[in-house]
């Protein structure tokens, strides 16, 4: 017998329908409505009682909730695939124009976590120079620096190369260093700064005029204290000395003029270099006291002319790394130590080895390239910087006499205080004999070249009148005589 024959046989057992068990299915059609009917009443109730337990209808509640849930995620991914597509966009804008043989130079570093060093690139390219026959779209570096960056002690150094720079550049000869991107692009410019500091590198940034004019603009202009009035049409216009803020275009003055300083200064070029590390310093400072929204606003305007291997998210993460860093103290400048030479038809720099690699050995070890602060005494240029603001040793360890020709006490020690705070030494409290009254504050000093500490001092005050002294003030070995007169407010 099959196995078909077998179930059937084996269902037999139970015999006829009247002798099987009853089960529901047996029930006459209306006693099953009527059962069905009867049970959905009962859930209803058990329903509507949860329901009201609860405080509503659930079911309707829980939909509303899920839409919500999924509307709130769709924001969210919309939002965070919008936030990608602005990152890659800006970082693709950045490295256009990056390729492997760059990438090939470049030593791979920790950039939050240990010092590194970067070359940063000006190139003589402006939209009036494109497609002029004179340039053939190939330029050289109108200014070159090597910038030391520590994220840890947040110090940042900055070191301007001459372009005139005599250099070995291997089958292309001795040339000057502006030439070597035009030799070989960034990754020959890169390669031959590296081998003039001794040093590796780790990133790279190039950025044309234009796009130095629209980063200032990209972060409402940046203050700069300009040391001479700039009268030069080859730079593009006119500057007045002072503290300021400058938009883009006057930033870009400041940064390419020359022939202001034809007359007045031994080297030109040397104080052009001198205001394009002011001006970026003043642009760190500004874009750390950023909030994010600001700095990646200013990355955004910065892609179009800056060429990079850094992309959007390790430009903010720097910058966050680096908040707090105080761009007078913690940025140090200078330039490579060089002596001009005619040779044959051209002026050259050439590189002074021996003061070149003491400078690299304090750089190296995380101090300033130089041991003070530098000014050119004609001008007020700052030539370099070295942790102290502005102020060189011979300006911090000036003797100022400060004398209270009123009948307020305790002016004299106030005046003193201010100024041991901004970094003066000697400041001792005289006395005022001659009996004569004095209707005004001053500052007195007796040589031209103390203009600038004597201006300081007047800052330092909040008041008073700075000038050079007419003979009719003794200062008795001073360097600076403060008198307080009857003008002073407290």
């Amino acid at each position: 017998m099959g196995e078909r024959g077998r179930d059937r046989f084996d269902r037999s057992r139970y015999g006829t329908g009247a002798e099987r068990p009853h089960r529901r299915y047996d029930a006459p059609r209306y006693e099953r409505a009527a059962a069905r009917e009867h049970s959905g009443e009962r859930s209803a109730a058990r329903n509507s009682a949860r329901g009201n337990a609860r405080g509503g209808a659930q079911p309707r509640q829980n939909h509303l909730v899920r839409n919500i849930v999924i509307a709130v995620v769709a924001v969210v991914l919309v939002g965070a695939i919008a936030a990608f597509a602005y990152a890659t966009h800006i970082s693709n804008n950045l490295h256009e124009g990056v390729d492997q043989n760059l990438r090939d130079v470049l030593v791979p570093t920790n950039m939050a976590n240990e010092p590194f060093y970067m070359v940063l690139l000006g190139t003589d390219g402006s939209t009036e120079r494109y497609g002029d026959d004179e340039f053939g779209d190939v330029f050289r570096t109108d200014s070159m620096m090597l910038a030391r960056i520590d994220p840890v002690d947040k110090k940042v150094t900055l070191i301007s190369i001459p372009r005139d720079l005599l250099v070995d550049m291997g089958k292309y000869g001795e040339e000057k260093i502006n030439s070597a991107y035009a030799f070989g692009g960034a990754s020959f410019a890169v390669k031959t700064v590296s081998d003039l500091a001794d040093v590796p590198i780790s990133h790279f940034a190039s950025v044309d005029f234009d796009g130095f004019a629209a980063i200032v603009d990209a972060l409402g202009g940046v203050e700069v204290d300009v040391p001479i009035d700039i009268d030069d049409s080859d730079a593009g216009g006119s500057l007045s000395a002072g503290l300021q803020t400058l938009n883009g275009e006057q930033a870009l003055i400041l940064c390419r003029a020359r022939n202001a300083y034809a007359d007045i200064a031994a080297h030109p070029d040397e104080m052009r270099t001198a205001n394009q590390r002011l001006v970026l310093a003043a642009i760190a400072k500004k874009l750390l006291a950023s909030d994010v929204a600001t700095i990646a606003n200013t990355v955004s305007a910065m892609s179009q002319y800056v060429t990079t291997d850094l992309d959007l998210n390790d430009i903010i993460g720097l910058a966050q790394v680096m908040r707090g860093l105080d761009s007078e103290s913690d940025i140090y400048t200078a330039a490579v130590p060089t002596t001009s030479q005619l040779i044959g038809d051209g002026w050259y720099e050439i590189l002074n080895k021996p003061e070149w690699q003491e400078m690299m050995k304090r750089v190296k070890a995380g101090q300033p390239p130089t041991e003070e602060a530098v000014i050119d005494e004609r001008t007020g240029t700052v030539m370099a910087t070295a942790g102290s603001g502005t102020e060189s040793t011979a300006e911090k360890y000036a003797l100022v006499t400060v004398k209270n020709a009123t009948d307020i006490d305790g002016l004299a020690a106030s005046v003193r205080k201010k100024l041991l705070d901004i970094g003066f030494v000697n400041v001792e409290i005289g006395t005022v004999t001659d009996g004569f009254d004095y209707p005004e504050t001053v500052v007195v000093y007796d040589a031209a070249e103390r203009a600038r500490e004597a201006e300081q001092i007047v800052k330092a005050m909040g008041q008073g009148t700075a000038f050079l002294n007419d003979g009719s003030y003794v200062l008795a070995g001073s360097d600076f005589v403060v008198v307080i007169g009857s003008d002073w407010k407290q």
